[in-house]
C-alpha cells in the first residue's frame, strides 16, 4: 500500500470544513488530533480483554478522527496562508507522538500483542519517519515514498482492529501456525504489527536508499 501519494483525492473531506475554520490557529487543530491520538492508544491498551474487545472499535474510529485532525490542521495552514517552518516541525514532531500512541496501545498490551513484536512494529514505523523527514534535513528532497507511508498505517490500524472484533465473534480471532521448528498462536492485530515490523524497517531501508541516490546526483552536478 503506498497512500501518501493519494493525499489530493481527501480533499473533497478537508476543504469544506477547513474553510468554516480558516480563522482558528492550525496549531490548535494539532493538539486535538494528538489529544484523540492519546486517547486512542489508551482505550486501545485496555481493551485487552474478552468482555472489552468492543474498545477496539473505538479505537478505529478515534484512529480515523484523529488522522483527520492530523490532515486538517495543514489544509487550514494552506488555505490561511499560515504555513510556517514552526508549523511543520510542531507537525512532524505530534506525528510521531501519535504513532507512538495509537500503536503503542497495542504494542504494550500484552493480551493483543508479543512485546518484542510489538517492540518492532515502533521501530519500523519510527525508522519510516525518521529517513522521510532526515532526507529533509540533509538537503535531499522530502520522501514520502515507501512501501508504508503514514496514510497506509492509518487505514490499517483502522481496518485491523475491525477484523479482529468480527473474527472474533465467529470464533476465528486468532489461529495457531506450525512451523515444525516453530509453533504459535497468531492473531489479526499481531499480523498488522508483523507487517509494521518487517514492511516499516523494509521501507526505512528502501528511503535511505533513495536518499543516498539524490545526494549522489546532487553532488553530481555540483547542487551539494
Amino acid at each position: 500500500m503506498v497512500l501518501d501519494g493519494q493525499r489530493a483525492r481527501v480533499d473533497f473531506a478537508l476543504t469544506p470544513l477547513a474553510k468554516k475554520l480558516i480563522n482558528v490557529n492550525p496549531n490548535i487543530i494539532s493538539w486535538i488530533g494528538l489529544i484523540l491520538a492519546l486517547v486512542c492508544g489508551v482505550v486501545f491498551y485496555i481493551s485487552g480483554a474478552p468482555d472489552r474487545e468492543w474498545l477496539l472499535l473505538v479505537g478505529a474510529v478515534l484512529v480515523i478522527v484523529s488522522g483527520y485532525f492530523d490532515a486538517l490542521d495543514g489544509k487550514i495552514a494552506k488555505l490561511a496562508n499560515k504555513c510556517s517552518a514552526k508549523g511543520d516541525y510542531l507537525d512532524h514532531v505530534f506525528d510521531r507522538y501519535a504513532d507512538v500512541f495509537m500503536i503503542g496501545g497495542i504494542a504494550f498490551c500484552a493480551y493483543w500483542c508479543n512485546p518484542y513484536l510489538g517492540m518492532l512494529a515502533l521501530v519500523g514505523v519510527l525508522l519510516t519517519s525518521y529517513m522521510g523527514t532526515q532526507a529533509q534535513a540533509i538537503g535531499a528532497p522530502r520522501l514520502y515514498a515507501g512501501l508504508l507511508g503514514r496514510a497506509d498505517r492509518v487505514v490499517l490500524s483502522t481496518l485491523f482492529p475491525i477484523i479482529q472484533v468480527i473474527m472474533s465473534s465467529i470464533g476465528y480471532g486468532s489461529f495457531f501456525i506450525d512451523l515444525g521448528f516453530w509453533s504459535f498462536d497468531i492473531n489479526w492485530l499481531e499480523i498488522m504489527m508483523l507487517w509494521f515490523a518487517v514492511v516499516g524497517n523494509l521501507t526505512a531501508v528502501q528511503r535511505a536508499i533513495i536518499t543516498w541516490n539524490n545526494l549522489t546526483r546532487m553532488q553530481a552536478s555540483g547542487k551539494e
